[in-house]
């Protein structure tokens, strides 16, 4: 008789999500972006489908031809669209956790301020380096993640300022984080990289240009 040997089960990766939810300290200008979100993709379902391109189009995605005849509210109002439940689910999760931990270090306006300039800016990259190929090719752009990678980039700094360590968050969590969701969008079709790489690029100026690190006085 063969005996086997079953080694307990550690939590589910949904049971660690459910953890990380708990212990979260709700911040307000984050939690708002996550409810606008929200809120956006609902309406856009309970109005079509967030599937259909012609649809996003209409409520505001970035599509190139339209932003050069001068719609350019597009690079902001593609901000707040997902191209399904997965594409938003995946976006909310990441900004929960490193929002929170951004707007914490630098304040509501200033976290306010790298969001929205942070994903105008990689609107903007990702716009011009549409026009500016010679593919041809035009795509429909959407997704909160420009503005995500803006985060990821002023952490960068943070982090890099506060010798490598900030909440519980290292230098090395954030360049693994950075580093993997880049390579997973270059190798895979129909992912923006132009927004994440100008996200990050932006987000990390902002940061030098906005945080300043607390004084701590010794008594």
């Amino acid at each position: 008789m063969n005996e086997y040997y079953y080694p307990p089960q550690g939590p589910s990766m949904l049971d660690e999500l459910k953890i990380q939810v708990q212990k979260r300290k709700p911040v307000l200008i984050n939690t708002l972006m996550i409810g606008v979100n929200i809120l956006v993709f609902l309406l856009v379902e309970v109005t079509g489908s967030s599937g259909d391109t012609m649809h996003m189009i209409t409520w505001g995605a970035a599509f190139p031809p339209l932003i050069q005849e001068g719609e350019y509210y597009r690079l902001f109002t593609c901000m707040f669209l997902h191209f399904g439940f997965a594409h938003l689910a995946n976006n909310m999760i990441v900004l929960g956790f490193l929002g929170d931990n951004l707007e914490r270090a630098v304040g509501r306006v200033r976290y306010l301020i790298i969001y929205i300039l942070g994903g105008i800016g990689a609107s903007y990259i990702s716009y011009y380096t549409e026009i500016s190929g010679s593919s041809g090719r035009i795509s429909v752009s959407a997704g909160a993640s420009g503005a995500i990678f803006a985060v990821i980039g002023a952490m960068l700094y943070i982090l890099i300022v506060n010798k490598g360590r900030l909440e519980d968050l290292t230098t090395r969590q954030m360049v693994v984080l950075a580093g993997l969701t880049l390579y997973h969008g270059f190798i895979s079709a129909g992912v923006d990289n132009a927004a994440h790489v100008g996200g990050l690029i932006c987000g990390f100026v902002l940061g030098v240009l906005l945080y300043r690190r607390k004084k701590v006085n010794i008594m």
